[in-house]
């Protein structure tokens, strides 16, 4: 009886671990779209579906990510494979849908070497490979340890909370993202 209260326990608290990551993964990725757009043309253009500082694909795929390759420890080239081909089927999937959803396109690779109808290119392919081995090997053992040391003291009744409150937050962005982009 003890032993599955213990497993619950760590259940709930990975859940609560990947939902944070999430949230630092999307805002990562909508400043890492931001900055590159800021280049690209020279002001600020928003980036993303949502209204808030944050783009779930990066999140999710991040997560993804995290989960698919935790027991492949010095493997990186293996980490670059499976970051290739899950983010570039994810980013097809993405594209697919939000252009079934809502007729819009928020990215095109049409014109790219060796592109999927515009929605995915070897180009980028590999590129969030090299980006899936960085985040593996280099950022998150960082967030890792600096979330770590952050929630130390905390309870899980305050990390459920804000938890809950992300969420709520971004469900709510999402609904009103999604009413902008019907109308």
């Amino acid at each position: 009886m003890e032993r599955e209260v213990v497993l619950a326990k760590t259940t709930k608290d990975k859940i609560i671990e990947y939902i944070i990551y999430f949230f630092i993964y999307s805002f990562l990725g909508w400043l890492i779209e931001t900055i590159y757009a800021l280049f690209v043309h020279g002001y600020f253009v928003k980036r993303g579906f949502l209204f808030g500082p944050i783009c779930p694909i990066y999140g999710f795929g991040a997560v993804l990510l995290l989960m698919a390759t935790k027991k492949l420890y010095k493997k990186p080239f293996i980490k670059f494979l499976i970051a290739t081909i899950a983010f570039t089927l994810f980013e097809y999937m993405v594209s697919f849908i939000l252009e079934m959803l809502f007729g819009l396109r928020w990215w095109d690779y049409s014109n790219d070497f060796l592109n999927i109808q515009g929605r995915v290119s070897l180009l980028y392919s590999i590129f969030w490979g090299i980006i899936g081995v960085i985040l593996l090997e280099k950022l998150h053992p960082y967030i890792q340890d600096k979330i770590q040391k952050i929630t130390k003291g905390n309870t899980n009744h305050l990390q459920g909370l804000v938890c809950i409150s992300l969420i709520i937050i971004l469900l709510l962005d999402t609904t009103f993202s999604a009413i902008k982009y019907l109308k």
